[in-house]
C-alpha cells in the first residue's frame, strides 16, 4: 500500500504493508528512533507524536490513516544554533531542568504530550496537566517533576512569547 505523509517536514512516499502502524513507519522506515514502542496497545504513550498538531499514540494508528497528515517526531523540537549543539524546545529544557527523567524511555512521548497541552493551553492547572498526561506511564519519576516541568515550560513559553 502507497503511504503519503509528512514527517517533521520533509515529503514522503511509502510502499507499506497494509497492517504497518504508524510508529512502524517512523521508526523502521524513516529511522526515527526517538519515538519509542513501549506496550503496542495504547496503554503507555512512549509511541506519541503530534499529527496534524495533535497529540497521537502512533501504535494505535496504520501508517494508512496517516495518509496527506503531517507528523511530528521528538527529533524536531530541538533546534539548530549556532553553537554546535541544539537549542532544547522549552519542555526539553524544562524536563531537563526539573528532573522530570530517569530512563527516559517514556520521555519522548511525555513531551510530546506536554508540547500538544501547552500549544492548546498556555497556563495549564496542575489538574489540566495531569489529565493531559493520563495516558503516558512513567516507571520511574513518580510525576511530582514532570508536572513541575509542565509547568516551568509553560512559563518559559509565555515568557518567550512576550519577547
Amino acid at each position: 500500500m502507497k503511504v503519503n505523509l509528512q514527517i517533521n517536514s520533509v515529503p514522503h512516499s511509502f510502499d507499506v504493508p497494509e497492517r504497518t502502524t504508524l510508529v512502524e513507519l517512523i521508526r523502521e522506515h524513516c529511522h526515527l528512533t526517538g519515538t519509542h514502542m513501549g506496550c503496542d496497545t495504547s496503554q503507555c504513550g512512549c509511541c506519541t507524536v503530534l499529527m496534524d498538531g495533535h497529540a497521537i499514540k502512533s501504535c494505535s494508528i496504520l501508517a494508512a490513516q496517516a495518509q496527506d497528515t503531517h507528523i511530528t517526531t521528538i527529533e524536531v523540537l530541538a533546534k539548530p544554533n549556532e553553537e554546535p549543539n541544539l537549542a532544547l524546545h522549552p519542555v526539553q529544557k524544562a524536563f531537563s531542568e526539573c528532573h522530570a527523567l530517569q530512563c527516559g524511555f517514556c520521555t519522548p512521548g511525555m513531551i510530546m504530550s506536554s508540547v500538544d497541552l501547552l500549544n492548546k493551553n498556555a497556563n495549564p492547572s496542575d489538574e489540566e496537566i495531569i489529565e493531559a498526561l493520563e495516558g503516558n506511564l512513567c516507571r520511574c519519576t513518580g510525576y511530582i517533576n514532570i508536572v513541575s516541568a509542565v509547568k516551568t515550560a509553560a512559563q518559559i513559553m509565555r515568557e518567550e512569547s512576550v519577547q
